[in-house]
């Protein structure tokens, strides 16, 4: 089961998000905001709040993405 176990803001809508495979990818979730519980994330200030209470990212809205979600259209760090 994929898990992210740290996640950090770099900018705009980019994360940087640690996976429990040892794995490091930077995730761009601008073209991912679409639908209402989205919305609140388009505010930068807004979207550099999350947590991460179980296995992924999840903001104070209810707002997440799977895990699986996010390595899939994340690109490696280097």
């Amino acid at each position: 089961m994929l898990e992210i176990v740290k996640a950090e803001y770099l900018s705009d809508y980019k994360l940087k998000v640690w996976f429990n495979n040892q794995q490091v990818r930077i995730v761009d979730l601008e073209s991912s905001l679409c639908g209402e519980v989205f919305v609140p994330l388009r505010d930068k200030s807004y979207f550099k709040e999350f947590t991460i209470p179980f296995n992924t990212v999840q903001w104070d809205n209810g707002a997440d993405f799977a895990p699986e979600y996010l390595y899939g259209i994340g690109t490696p760090a280097v």
